[in-house]
Protein backbone atom coordinates (compact mmCIF):
# COMPACT_ATOMS: atom_id res chain seq x y z
CA UNK A 1 0.00 0.00 0.00
CA UNK A 2 2.95 2.21 1.15
CA UNK A 3 4.40 1.88 -2.44
CA UNK A 4 1.81 2.41 -4.24
CA UNK A 5 1.09 5.66 -2.52
CA UNK A 6 4.71 6.66 -3.63
CA UNK A 7 4.40 5.73 -6.57
CA UNK A 8 1.72 8.32 -6.99
CA UNK A 9 3.19 10.81 -5.43
CA UNK A 10 6.07 10.77 -7.69
CA UNK A 11 3.84 10.34 -10.69
CA UNK A 12 2.50 13.96 -9.64
CA UNK A 13 5.82 15.50 -8.85
CA UNK A 14 7.11 14.01 -12.39
CA UNK A 15 3.37 15.74 -13.70
CA UNK A 16 3.36 19.17 -12.02
CA UNK A 17 7.72 19.11 -13.10
CA UNK A 18 6.37 18.65 -16.73
CA UNK A 19 3.45 21.32 -16.59
CA UNK A 20 5.63 23.78 -15.29
CA UNK A 21 8.29 23.40 -17.93
CA UNK A 22 5.41 23.22 -20.76
CA UNK A 23 4.29 26.50 -19.64
CA UNK A 24 7.87 28.33 -19.37
CA UNK A 25 8.06 27.39 -22.67
CA UNK A 26 5.09 28.69 -23.28
CA UNK A 27 5.69 31.93 -22.22
CA UNK A 28 9.26 31.95 -23.92
CA UNK A 29 8.19 31.56 -27.03
CA UNK A 30 5.64 34.11 -27.55
CA UNK A 31 8.00 36.22 -25.72
CA UNK A 32 10.16 35.60 -29.07
CA UNK A 33 7.94 35.67 -31.82
CA UNK A 34 6.18 38.89 -30.20
CA UNK A 35 8.91 41.26 -32.46
CA UNK A 36 9.65 38.77 -34.90
CA UNK A 37 5.78 38.26 -35.81
CA UNK A 38 5.09 41.80 -35.81
CA UNK A 39 8.18 43.06 -37.95
CA UNK A 40 7.35 40.04 -40.71
CA UNK A 41 3.72 41.02 -41.43
CA UNK A 42 5.03 44.86 -41.66
CA UNK A 43 6.46 43.77 -45.39
CA UNK A 44 3.05 41.66 -46.17
CA UNK A 45 1.23 43.96 -48.17
CA UNK A 46 -2.37 42.62 -47.25
CA UNK A 47 -1.80 44.29 -43.63
CA UNK A 48 -1.43 47.85 -44.33
CA UNK A 49 1.12 48.48 -41.97
CA UNK A 50 4.85 49.69 -41.95
CA UNK A 51 7.60 48.77 -39.93
CA UNK A 52 6.68 51.18 -36.27
CA UNK A 53 9.03 52.85 -34.58
CA UNK A 54 8.41 50.53 -31.52
CA UNK A 55 6.90 47.63 -30.66
CA UNK A 56 4.32 49.53 -28.11
CA UNK A 57 2.77 51.69 -31.82
CA UNK A 58 1.76 49.08 -33.09
CA UNK A 59 -1.24 49.52 -31.14
CA UNK A 60 -2.25 51.98 -33.53
CA UNK A 61 -2.10 49.36 -36.68
CA UNK A 62 -3.81 46.71 -38.10
CA UNK A 63 -1.55 44.32 -36.14
CA UNK A 64 -3.06 45.97 -32.26
CA UNK A 65 -5.36 42.84 -31.62
CA UNK A 66 -1.89 40.44 -31.94
CA UNK A 67 0.55 42.56 -30.11
CA UNK A 68 -2.20 43.23 -27.00
CA UNK A 69 -3.28 39.78 -27.47
CA UNK A 70 -0.10 38.18 -27.23
CA UNK A 71 0.27 40.39 -24.32
CA UNK A 72 -2.47 39.41 -22.56
CA UNK A 73 -1.75 35.55 -23.01
CA UNK A 74 2.20 36.21 -21.82
CA UNK A 75 0.13 38.32 -18.74
CA UNK A 76 -2.30 35.40 -17.93
CA UNK A 77 0.29 32.58 -18.28
CA UNK A 78 2.60 34.47 -15.88
CA UNK A 79 -0.03 35.27 -13.36
CA UNK A 80 -1.18 31.25 -13.30
CA UNK A 81 2.24 30.20 -12.80
CA UNK A 82 2.40 29.69 -9.23
CA UNK A 83 6.27 29.67 -8.44
CA UNK A 84 8.43 28.19 -5.36
CA UNK A 85 7.45 31.37 -2.03
CA UNK A 86 10.83 33.08 -0.81
CA UNK A 87 10.79 35.09 2.29
CA UNK A 88 13.31 37.02 0.17
CA UNK A 89 10.87 39.38 -2.21
CA UNK A 90 13.60 39.89 -4.49
CA UNK A 91 13.98 35.54 -4.77
CA UNK A 92 10.18 35.10 -4.58
CA UNK A 93 8.92 33.63 -7.75
CA UNK A 94 5.05 33.50 -7.38
CA UNK A 95 5.29 36.88 -6.28
CA UNK A 96 7.15 38.09 -8.87
CA UNK A 97 5.33 36.17 -11.84
CA UNK A 98 2.45 37.55 -10.38
CA UNK A 99 3.49 41.50 -10.86
CA UNK A 100 5.17 40.87 -14.37
CA UNK A 101 1.51 39.36 -15.47
CA UNK A 102 -0.07 42.42 -14.12
CA UNK A 103 2.28 44.77 -15.86
CA UNK A 104 1.71 42.95 -19.11
CA UNK A 105 -1.94 43.64 -18.90
CA UNK A 106 -1.23 47.19 -18.05
CA UNK A 107 1.18 47.70 -21.30
CA UNK A 108 -1.67 46.35 -23.39
CA UNK A 109 -4.18 48.42 -22.18
CA UNK A 110 -2.62 51.48 -21.72
CA UNK A 111 -1.72 52.46 -25.33
CA UNK A 112 1.81 54.35 -25.71
CA UNK A 113 1.46 58.10 -26.92
CA UNK A 114 0.34 58.68 -30.45
CA UNK A 115 2.32 60.03 -33.41
CA UNK A 116 -0.44 62.04 -34.46
CA UNK A 117 -3.95 63.72 -33.50
CA UNK A 118 -5.91 61.44 -35.70
CA UNK A 119 -4.64 58.21 -34.06
CA UNK A 120 -7.33 56.41 -31.83
CA UNK A 121 -7.32 55.76 -28.44
CA UNK A 122 -9.59 53.06 -27.00
CA UNK A 123 -8.41 52.05 -23.20
CA UNK A 124 -10.16 51.17 -20.53
CA UNK A 125 -9.30 54.65 -18.47
CA UNK A 126 -10.46 57.65 -20.20
CA UNK A 127 -6.85 60.01 -19.47
CA UNK A 128 -5.02 62.32 -21.56
CA UNK A 129 -3.01 60.65 -24.06
CA UNK A 130 0.39 61.81 -22.17
CA UNK A 131 -0.60 60.58 -19.06
CA UNK A 132 -1.39 56.85 -20.80
CA UNK A 133 1.78 57.73 -22.35
CA UNK A 134 3.50 57.41 -19.24
CA UNK A 135 2.06 55.00 -17.33
CA UNK A 136 2.36 52.55 -20.58
CA UNK A 137 6.35 53.51 -20.17
CA UNK A 138 5.56 52.84 -16.32
CA UNK A 139 4.54 49.48 -17.14
CA UNK A 140 6.67 49.13 -19.52
CA UNK A 141 10.25 49.18 -17.49
CA UNK A 142 8.45 47.24 -14.58
CA UNK A 143 7.47 44.76 -17.02
CA UNK A 144 11.17 44.05 -17.52
CA UNK A 145 12.72 44.76 -14.35
CA UNK A 146 10.69 42.18 -12.59
CA UNK A 147 11.55 40.15 -15.62
CA UNK A 148 15.76 40.69 -14.98
CA UNK A 149 15.34 39.67 -11.62
CA UNK A 150 13.39 36.66 -11.92
CA UNK A 151 15.95 35.25 -14.71
CA UNK A 152 18.91 36.69 -12.11
CA UNK A 153 17.65 35.54 -9.05
CA UNK A 154 14.91 33.15 -9.17
CA UNK A 155 15.74 31.02 -12.36
CA UNK A 156 19.52 30.45 -10.54
CA UNK A 157 18.12 29.07 -7.42
CA UNK A 158 18.08 24.88 -7.38
CA UNK A 159 20.52 24.00 -9.58
CA UNK A 160 21.73 20.69 -8.70
CA UNK A 161 24.91 20.88 -6.97
CA UNK A 162 26.74 17.99 -8.79
CA UNK A 163 30.34 17.67 -8.18
CA UNK A 164 31.47 15.25 -10.81
CA UNK A 165 29.98 17.69 -13.48
CA UNK A 166 32.10 21.01 -13.55
CA UNK A 167 30.35 24.59 -14.44
CA UNK A 168 30.75 25.17 -18.19
CA UNK A 169 30.30 28.54 -20.08
CA UNK A 170 26.77 27.56 -21.08
CA UNK A 171 25.11 26.60 -17.67
CA UNK A 172 21.89 27.63 -17.44
CA UNK A 173 23.11 29.70 -14.68
CA UNK A 174 25.05 31.64 -16.82
CA UNK A 175 22.42 32.17 -19.31
CA UNK A 176 19.66 33.64 -16.68
CA UNK A 177 22.25 36.02 -15.42
CA UNK A 178 23.23 37.01 -18.88
CA UNK A 179 19.92 37.60 -20.23
CA UNK A 180 19.01 39.11 -17.25
CA UNK A 181 21.57 41.83 -17.60
CA UNK A 182 20.95 42.41 -20.94
CA UNK A 183 17.00 43.44 -20.02
CA UNK A 184 18.55 45.76 -17.49
CA UNK A 185 21.18 47.08 -20.25
CA UNK A 186 18.59 47.65 -22.48
CA UNK A 187 16.12 49.12 -20.28
CA UNK A 188 18.81 51.98 -19.92
CA UNK A 189 19.54 52.13 -23.66
CA UNK A 190 16.46 52.71 -25.33
CA UNK A 191 15.08 56.16 -23.82
CA UNK A 192 18.82 57.33 -24.25
CA UNK A 193 19.15 55.88 -27.69
CA UNK A 194 15.69 57.41 -28.90
CA UNK A 195 16.17 60.76 -27.02
CA UNK A 196 19.63 60.82 -29.45
CA UNK A 197 18.48 59.52 -32.25
CA UNK A 198 21.03 57.64 -32.25
CA UNK A 199 20.06 55.42 -35.12
CA UNK A 200 16.61 54.38 -36.97
CA UNK A 201 14.08 51.68 -35.22
CA UNK A 202 16.83 52.36 -31.95
CA UNK A 203 13.46 51.55 -29.66
CA UNK A 204 12.09 48.55 -31.74
CA UNK A 205 15.23 47.08 -32.05
CA UNK A 206 16.26 47.46 -28.08
CA UNK A 207 12.47 46.16 -27.24
CA UNK A 208 12.61 42.87 -29.61
CA UNK A 209 16.14 42.44 -28.27
CA UNK A 210 14.79 42.60 -24.46
CA UNK A 211 12.13 40.29 -25.49
CA UNK A 212 14.52 37.80 -27.09
CA UNK A 213 16.45 38.37 -23.57
CA UNK A 214 13.31 37.48 -21.48
CA UNK A 215 12.18 34.93 -23.96
CA UNK A 216 15.74 32.64 -24.28
CA UNK A 217 15.75 32.58 -20.34
CA UNK A 218 12.48 31.03 -20.31
CA UNK A 219 13.00 28.58 -23.00
CA UNK A 220 16.39 27.42 -21.18
CA UNK A 221 14.24 27.18 -18.17
CA UNK A 222 11.86 24.90 -19.64
CA UNK A 223 14.30 22.76 -21.37
CA UNK A 224 13.32 23.62 -24.98
CA UNK A 225 16.39 22.27 -26.36
CA UNK A 226 16.23 18.61 -24.47
CA UNK A 227 17.98 17.56 -21.22
CA UNK A 228 19.78 14.48 -22.19
CA UNK A 229 23.26 13.83 -22.58
CA UNK A 230 25.88 16.49 -23.41
CA UNK A 231 23.05 18.95 -22.87
CA UNK A 232 22.33 17.81 -19.70
CA UNK A 233 25.64 18.44 -18.79
CA UNK A 234 26.81 21.02 -20.00
CA UNK A 235 23.78 23.00 -19.49
CA UNK A 236 22.16 21.87 -16.18
CA UNK A 237 25.01 19.93 -14.97
CA UNK A 238 22.83 16.35 -14.76
CA UNK A 239 23.10 12.91 -15.86
CA UNK A 240 19.85 12.55 -18.09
Amino acid sequence: MKMNKDLLVSIKVTDDVYTYRRLRKAIGVLGVLLPITLCLFSVIPFFETYLQPSISDYYYTHLRELFTGVLCAVGLFLIRYKGHSNPNFFKDDSRLTNIAGFMAFGIAFMPTNPHSSGDKIFTLIPLDYRWLGWIHYGFAGAFFITLAIISINVFTIGQAQNKEIPVSIINENNIYKLCGYLMLLFIVLTPICAELEFFTYSTLVFEALMLFAFGISWLIKGRIIGDKGKIGRKIYREFN
